[in-house]
């Protein structure tokens, strides 16, 4: 190539300084790549994290199969109808979760709750056993619990079995491990909107009738209205209400209305009357006589919370029902 008057253009230099940078830059994209394959730099992965004996990267398959970013954000990522989830696991801990995923249409009590610390896997994640201790550890969950216990969330019930549950606990651990570098911001709880929500007791209270035996005195009468007052009370402070239905609708469990004194069919084929001491074993043994159609492993035993005189009540309610 020849240049104006015949000058040298010094072509061949400039030919080989393009070649030279366009292999400089050939070769530090092939490092990056290859260090991109070299094991995590410190940095927490889901490989790594697990809950019990599940890892994080089966919960994000299921975080995914049930399509949570619809609704929900992770690092700011999806949708804003639910909140972030990113630090849902560091703020409200194992114990909250558990009562929470299986049961998501009712916020947990503070019942719920101590319910669940009494599985030896929550209490090593959470690594408290005391309600007290759980509420200081995590205030994300006394938070929750003070202000919404009880009450009915926007959620729906996902029919999530207990591998499902343990899965996105791995996960949510996992995503509470990222540094997200402060995504998403803190929420300010002096702005916080006010739950409108009808107690649990109340809307309960509206299907419950008062039960009395044909030819009682009034006083008998009067015993047995608060005995199913008092069990109202109990299956509303217990969270049960947001598993189960008090008319016959099919959720995370069984409907409650005209369930006494009737036959259920078992997951074994059997049948058994649905009398008192199936209520009380399946409060206190909820494994031993599954339904058929309902997962097992899904619903804790309450028998250390629930006494002999807590028992009669919700005996007696669900018997009004």
């Amino acid at each position: 190539m020849s240049c104006l008057n015949g000058t040298d253009c010094r072509e061949h230099i400039k030919r080989h300084t393009a070649l030279a940078v366009l292999a400089l830059m050939l070769v530090i994209f092939l490092l990056l790549s290859a260090w991109s394959f070299l094991p995590s730099r410190n940095q927490t992965i889901p490989s790594v994290v697990q809950y019990g004996d599940v890892d994080a990267v089966a919960g994000k398959r299921v975080f995914q199969a049930y399509n949570c970013m619809g609704c929900h954000t992770i690092v700011g990522n999806g949708a804003y109808f639910g909140p972030d989830l990113t630090k849902i696991y560091h703020d409200t801990g194992p114990a909250w979760l558990a009562a929470f995923l299986p049961s998501a249409g009712g916020w947990p009590t503070t019942a719920a709750v101590q319910v669940q610390l009494q599985n030896p896997l929550v209490q090593k994640e959470a690594g408290v056993a005391d309600i007290d201790a759980y509420r200081k550890q995590y205030p994300g969950a006394a938070e929750r619990m003070d202000h919404r216990g009880g009450q009915h969330s926007l959620m729906p019930n996902l029919p999530l079995d207990a591998g499902e549950i343990q899965a996105l606990m791995a996960f949510f651990k996992y995503t509470s491990a990222m540094n997200n570098e402060g995504w998403p911001p803190k929420p300010d709880p002096d702005r916080r909107l006010p739950i409108q929500a009808a107690s649990v007791a109340a809307a309960a209270s509206a299907q419950a009738a008062p039960v009395a035996a044909a030819g009682s005195s009034p006083s008998d009468a009067g015993g047995a209205v608060d005995l199913v007052a008092a069990g109202q009370k109990l299956v509303g402070d217990l969270g049960c209400v947001a598993c189960h239905a008090t008319d016959q609708t099919r959720m995370v469990g069984p409907g409650w209305g005209g369930l006494f004194g009737h036959d259920v069919k078992l997951a074994d084929g059997s049948t058994v009357v649905a009398d008192e001491e199936y209520i009380v074993r399946s409060i206190r043994e909820p494994d031993a006589q599954v339904v058929e159609g309902y997962p097992p492993h899904v619903m804790p035993s309450y028998d250390a919370l629930v006494n002999e005189a807590d028992m009669q009540a919700i005996v007696a309610y669900l018997r009004s029902l």
